[in-house]
């Protein structure tokens, strides 16, 4: 059984016929791959018939590394993330871009290594000699590449299915144990011999058991974002996006967003292309990576200007880039559904720019007549299924790999509001997630009122009597005098609860953790947090009695690394934590004040926070939101700026004013520190004009 589902019954249910289709389709694929790159040519292969971010020679066909991620879907996918997965590639700069053993090395000796060690692979394999290939070095930094590479070769030895990640959990799944260290096509081949040895798969080709168990055990995160993205500047590529099936946008000038690694490095590229003053495109660089991320399955939605939907969008298919387009050559397959256009009785501000995070709530009101359009992941209240939010989910695995997990992060950037989303999903409340402001609340004070989630507050007077046990006054005594009792505290407390209902999980959330003497509070207990301890019991020091905390006790930590960063905590007590960050996100302040992009404005000020000061003294994001959304008038941004941002940053920089006009810049005097004043209509211009100068980018 796996979260209710039967492997075997479901197997039985399953229709084989049904993937007739794609198997002809991969099988026909494969032979592409035979035609184009025969085994026995694999000796004299040149690096240009090798290799991604190069023209192939005229006549030639597509590369190998391009045809095996982009071209060859039915065969599994490999799609998404940068190149860095072929081992080599030359990267848009110009460069050759190498995986670590073959650094220094000169383009073509490094692919002489590289082509070796495929032939290799492939020669021992043909002979049966599997554990070979684990020996081959370089081969290891390309794990999804060359297990999709040995199931196309040899598809009796290796099934289609190559995320290392998604392996490990198909093994577990069939009852077995998956090699943490094992290279991805090592776990291939165990998953392949669980496979033959269970009944109910008997006869099955690879391709239907790799269908199979997808379409039941899907690995993959449950809810994912879902983007709202401008097809042009007013939706004017919209007709050929929608009679297309694809989305598109611009900054073709950055080339094929696949060559890029990572953020950091995209972001170089968006600087030298469009120059800003304060080199504010990081944002920039994550909305374009999570577009080429998108996945087969995600959810996008198509808007002209603030208020308007022209459709929503199931992605098809995985990104490429089209170079023979005129423009917009960055594009993503997707089946649109024109049914859902509307114009919005609400504008949303944050839409006015190409990319935008949409709220599930919000997508929900276009979709109000698809049943499936959110998978479950979680039980909401009275029993209805609900999909998590990534971040959430995130701090549901930590726990689960670790029982206790900290949130850290500079302050306001909802390091609290998550922990109690968290809460809100163990105690069967997903439904309140998507929830307005208030009912929300509400539904977080009904679980508080409950037995199953407490919260606290560390300070440094907060000790051991008050967490575990001690002796505390007696209010029902009676006679002379004060009377001590012992008393449970409130992590002991919760404890007993759990103990009598191990079928449910507790939860303490602990705000400001880092706020107390944490050795001295948990004391002894700080070694039965960890999950192979549980229920181990100990004699408390105080009242001698044993104690030991239950397997279904979860803890939740929040900590500001303004105050004090994660390497000052004691280390006893990072061993036994999870440390989750949660950082600022622009995407949460999407939208504009007047002249003043307010997510680039947020973005530039805390890349100079983190220049002048570090990343621990960023401002978050909940300084420039009101009631949840972003400031959208030029009084409450005044407001927010001189009485929250400026007080905090005068904190930070300790009286400093050289350095608060470091960050500043013309909106303090420099000499004395004091803020310019002007009124809130002018603030936004000077503030547009310090912070936001150059392009960002807006296609609303």
């Amino acid at each position: 059984m796996t979260d209710g589902v039967d492997v075997r019954a479901a197997a039985g249910e399953f229709d084989r016929k049904a993937v007739a289709e794609a198997e002809s389709m991969a099988e026909d694929e494969r032979q592409q791959v035979l035609d184009l790159f025969p085994s026995e040519a694999w000796a004299g292969l040149p690096l240009e018939r090798y290799a991604l971010g190069q023209a192939a020679p005229a006549g030639s066909g597509p590369t190998y590394c391009r045809l095996l991620e982009f071209l060859t879907p039915n065969l599994g996918s490999i799609r998404g993330g940068s190149a860095a997965k072929h081992i080599m590639y030359h990267h848009v700069s110009g460069e050759w871009r190498l995986a670590a053993p073959l650094r220094g090395m000169d383009a073509q000796d490094a692919w002489a290594d590289l082509r070796g060690q495929f032939v290799t692979a492939f020669d021992s394999v043909a002979a049966g000699d599997f554990d070979a290939v684990d020996d081959l070095e370089l081969l290891r930094f390309g794990p999804t590449l060359v297990t999709k590479s040995l199931s196309t070769y040899f598809p009796q030895h290796f099934l289609p299915i190559h995320a290392a990640e998604h392996l490990r959990r198909f093994i577990g799944l069939l009852g077995g144990a998956a090699e943490a260290d094992a290279p991805a096509w090592r776990n291939n081949r165990r998953l392949l011999e669980l496979v033959r040895s269970r009944e109910e798969f008997q006869g099955w080709t690879g391709q239907e058991v790799m269908h199979f168990l997808y379409a039941h055990f899907d690995p993959r995160p449950r809810q994912r974002t879902i983007w709202k993205v401008a097809p042009g500047e007013r939706g004017r590529m919209w007709e050929e996006c929608r009679d297309g099936g694809f989305i598109c946008v611009g900054w073709d000038e950055l080339g094929d967003l696949g060559l890029y690694q990572s953020d950091t490095d995209l972001k170089q590229a968006l600087d030298a292309y469009w120059p800003r003053s304060t080199g504010g495109s990081l944002t920039l660089a994550r909305r374009l990576l999570a577009f080429r991320d998108l996945e087969a399955g995600d959810r996008v939605v198509a808007n002209r200007g603030v208020d308007e939907v022209l459709a929503t969008g199931t992605v098809d298919g995985g990104y490429r880039f089209d170079p023979d387009r005129p423009e917009f050559r960055h594009v993503v397959p997707v089946t649109w559904d024109v049914s859902h256009a509307r114009k919005l009785s609400k504008a949303q501000h944050g839409w006015r720019s190409t990319f935008a995070k949409v709220d599930p709530a919000l997508f929900a009101t276009f979709t109000t007549r698809d049943t499936d359009s959110a998978p479950s992941a979680h039980q909401a209240h009275g029993g209805a299924p609900v999909a998590l939010p990534e971040d959430v989910q995130a701090v549901l695995d930590a726990l689960d790999r670790k029982g206790q997990v900290i949130l850290h992060g500079p302050p306001g950037t909802g390091k609290t509001r998550l922990a109690l989303g968290a809460a809100l999903a163990l105690a069967d409340r997903a439904d309140a997630l998507g929830a307005e402001p208030g009912p929300r609340t509400e539904a977080q004070a009904e679980m508080l009122r409950g037995d199953r989630v407490r919260m606290v507050t560390f300070h440094p007077s907060y000790g051991y009597e008050d967490f575990v046990e001690g002796f505390k006054p007696d209010l029902s005594a009676t006679g002379p005098g004060l009377t001590l009792a012992l008393a449970d505290g409130l992590f002991h407390a919760l404890c007993g609860r759990a103990s009598a209902r191990p079928e449910q999980t507790f939860l303490l959330i602990i705000d400001e953790i880092n706020r107390g003497d944490l050795p001295r509070i948990f004391g002894e207990l700080m070694t039965l947090l960890e999950l192979d301890k549980r229920n181990l019991p100990v004699d408390l020091p105080v009242s001698g009695r044993s104690f030991s905390v239950p397997p279904n006790i979860r803890i939740i930590g929040t900590m500001n690394t303004a105050d004090r960063s994660i390497s000052h905590l004691d280390a006893a007590v990072r061993r036994r934590f999870a440390f989750l960050p949660v950082g600022p996100d622009p995407d949460a302040v999407s939208g504009t004040v007047g002249p003043l992009d307010l997510a680039a404005f947020f973005e530039s000020l805390n890349t100079r926070i983190t220049r002048r000061l570090d990343a621990d003294h960023q401002i978050g994001h909940a300084y420039l939101l009101r009631d949840g959304e972003p400031i959208a008038t030029e009084e409450d941004l005044a407001a927010a700026f001189h009485h929250e941002v400026i007080p905090l940053l005068e904190d930070h920089c300790l009286g400093r004013a050289d350095l608060l006009h470091s960050i500043l810049g013309g909106l303090v005097d420099a000499d004395t520190g004091r803020p310019v004043m002007m009124s809130p209509q002018d603030l936004v211009t000077a503030l547009a004009t310090e912070f936001t100068s150059g392009t960002q980018g807006s296609d609303a």
